[in-house]
């Protein structure tokens, strides 16, 4: 089922996202005073902005133009784009105020739109597929290279060009990131060029995707305003940003969207993916009856982490089964057989919201599942003398971004000697929470993908396909020199 869903990936995407209806505006460049919304133009990403039944809206860009608009007193709405030149034009006809996609600083977008202030920084990176030869020099490839029109990748290798006359590449226009990563996983296309971060998201699905040699360093990711746009508003952007990048805000979204994916592994990836086909169906029911309104997908995650969803497991520690219950644990939800599946992911759910509901009620809900996850790891008594050392140190306490960096140092004499319980494994905690977001997020792209591909009927997906390999055939080569 899995490699299925990377098949026809960006087929789907091609028929569920029809075209944007936009709203007209009386006048798009009136003071921001009058304005009755805020629309922010944007495109699909698991980074940048997406819309689920489950979780409603999320995404970097998404977070930052809801409080933007909180900011500015006005509801917002969001106006998704398939592709760079719409979503570009829309902003030039003032059928939108803003970009917020993920979009990086490049002179011809400086030429063309007014820049605001940095978000984060990204690399350039070639992307090709594992188990190819690795491509050692961008000039000399085996194969060619193919990126989506608009993009900053084009900016990127028409640079390149000026040093290596006979580069050239493929540009197409309906296929962005995740469609041409699909391409590559599945070796239809050889190469293609993304943003480090996109490509770091994107492993967690396509495990067979490997980062090449960096292209271009640092690029700024902003968001753009309209060339003719009055400065009312971004005279208004600017205030907000500096605003929130002082309370944190930045830091916070990037250790929420890009802090648990900078570590990669291949085999362990892909073990995962085998095991939500071959595994995860037999006891999916019993994490959806046990979790009730916590997602159930966190409590499966934490499963596979503990045990990788072996009802047997065994640790010469002493804990046992699908969610490595120790023995006072396991008394104290009510489990008799810890080797029992059901009993072991009931109490294991159990356990977990109790931890949740023990929290101080200073940690927002957002994050309280990072925190009691470190304390199903570690223990509460250990996550809580990290947060007093946190604080100590003049940083959040209640901010799993600041308590991550802290909780390794309770491996140290210097530090654990001053807390309450002593000695712990602090850096262990945070690679287990880690992971288990990393497990978290391929299970609800896995289960997006899967609801979107039961909507399609054998004719959709014929034409859907149909419709990406003509695309690839009509794609534009870039004239060397």
């Amino acid at each position: 089922m899995i490699k299925k869903l990377f098949v026809i990936l960006f087929a789907v995407t091609l028929i569920a996202c029809q075209p944007v209806e936009i709203p007209q505006s009386e006048d798009i460049i009136s003071p921001v005073s009058e304005r009755t919304e805020l629309r922010v133009g944007t495109l699909y990403g698991p980074q940048i902005y997406l819309n689920s039944e489950e979780l409603g809206e999320s995404g970097f860009d998404f977070e930052m133009a809801n409080k933007f608009a909180d900011y500015l007193g006005l509801p917002l709405q969001m106006v998704p784009f398939t592709n760079r030149k719409q979503l570009f034009q829309a902003l030039k006809d003032g059928k939108i105020d803003i970009i917020a996609a993920g979009i990086a600083k490049t002179p011809n977008r400086s030429q063309q739109f007014k820049l605001g202030p940095t978000m984060y920084k990204v690399n350039q990176v070639l992307v090709y597929k594992e188990g190819t030869p690795e491509p050692k020099d961008i000039a000399t490839l085996p194969g060619e290279i193919t990126v989506a029109s608009h993009s900053s990748s084009v900016h990127t290798l028409t640079q390149l060009q000026k040093n290596h006359p006979d580069l050239a590449w493929n540009q197409v226009n309906d296929q962005d990131y995740d469609d041409l990563f699909a391409l590559v996983a599945n070796g239809d296309i050889n190469y293609t060029i993304s943003d480090s971060n996109s490509l770091l998201i994107n492993q967690r699905f396509l495990p067979e995707l490997r980062a090449g040699m960096i292209l271009e360093e640092k690029l700024e990711v902003v968001w753009l305003l309209p060339a003719d746009e009055s400065d009312r508003l971004m005279s208004k952007l600017l205030a907000f940003w500096h605003k929130e990048k002082r309370a944190g805000t930045l830091e916070h979204l990037n250790e929420k969207y890009f802090g648990h994916v900078k570590r990669f592994d291949y085999v362990d990836t892909r073990a995962f993916i085998r095991a939500i086909d071959n595994v995860l169906p037999e006891y999916r029911t019993m994490f959806e009856q046990y979790a009730g309104d916590f997602d159930w997908r966190k409590l499966a995650a934490t499963s596979y982490q503990e045990s990788h969803w072996n009802p047997s497991a065994r640790s010469p520690t002493g804990v046992r089964g699908m969610m490595m219950l120790t023995r006072p644990t396991a008394e104290y939800v009510g489990v008799n057989d810890r080797l029992d599946a059901e009993q072991s992911i009931r109490g294991g759910a159990i356990y977990l919201k109790d931890m949740i509901d023990r929290l101080p009620e200073s940690i927002p809900d957002s994050q309280r599942i990072w925190f009691a996850l470190a304390s199903y790891n570690i223990g509460m008594g250990h996550v809580e003398d990290a947060r007093r050392l946190t604080e100590s140190m003049g940083m959040d306490p209640s901010s799993w971004r600041d308590v991550k960096k802290v909780l390794p140092l309770l491996q140290q004499s210097k530090y654990y000697k001053q807390t309450r319980y002593g000695y712990a494994r602090g850096s262990e905690a945070v690679h287990y929470v880690d992971s288990i977001r990393r497990y978290y997020d391929t299970l609800v792209w896995v289960d997006n993908q899967s609801k979107q591909m039961e909507q399609l009927t054998p004719e959709d997906e014929t034409e859907a396909v149909a419709e990406v390999n003509s695309n690839l055939t009509q794609s534009t080569l870039t004239p060397k020199g």
